[in-house]
């Protein structure tokens, strides 16, 4: 998944494009904000959620922004760091078989990509639950025409509904708490987000 995404990046790089969209393909929201670091040093700086996610996904698309020094930055990288494709280390990464371990004098960066990183998918925690919460009353129209609209049949499917409603609204208070959390690292750390414009 790694290389794959290195590929991607590398390709992008390589035709000078504006931006470069990536999705979370490593199992673990602070491998990709190390991910999120690798590709600052080829010049594509992470700026929040893409336009271009399908809505309600569980597994957004990123965009990351060209920066006026890509050229210069991926080049210094492609000669410290020339085996990055076979396997390699990567630049800000720890050597050895998990490559998005961030080196101590990278970890405080990785850690406020992880923040931004964090708040961002946030927000399409709460649009994805709540899609499902509107649509799956419709969707229990389906086994109700099949065992008939008795009220048992309906209380069954009210509890259901009820429950799975509980559900999101605890997992979106926690989903709160750790959106505030993150904000106020950021905060902390002078760092203003979202940005203003939507990329």
């Amino acid at each position: 998944m790694l290389k794959a995404q290195l590929k991607a990046l590398l390709r992008d790089s390589s035709q000078s494009l504006e931006r470069h969209d990536a999705r979370n393909l490593q199992r673990s929201w602070r491998r990709f904000a190390a991910f999120a670091y690798v590709a600052e040093q080829y010049g594509y700086r992470y700026a929040g959620l893409s336009s271009v996610s399908p809505k309600g996904s569980p597994n957004p698309y990123f965009v990351f922004r060209r920066l006026p020094d890509a050229g210069e930055r991926a080049a210094w990288v492609a000669q410290h760091h020339p085996t990055v494709l076979q396997g390699g280390r990567l630049p800000g990464m720890r050597p050895g078989r998990n490559r998005l371990r961030p080196l101590d004098e990278t970890q405080l960066e990785v850690d406020l990509l992880h923040a931004r990183i964090a708040v961002d998918y946030s927000r399409t925690h709460r649009r994805r639950g709540l899609t499902a919460l509107l649509i799956m009353p419709v969707a229990m129209l389906v086994p109700l025409s099949q065992a008939g609209f008795s009220p048992q049949a309906l209380l069954v499917c009210a509890a259901v509904w009820l429950a799975f409603a509980a559900l999101w609204t605890t997992g979106l208070y926690f989903a709160r708490r750790r959106c505030a959390k993150y904000h106020r690292v950021l905060r902390d750390a002078g760092v203003a987000w979202p940005p203003d414009r939507p990329f």
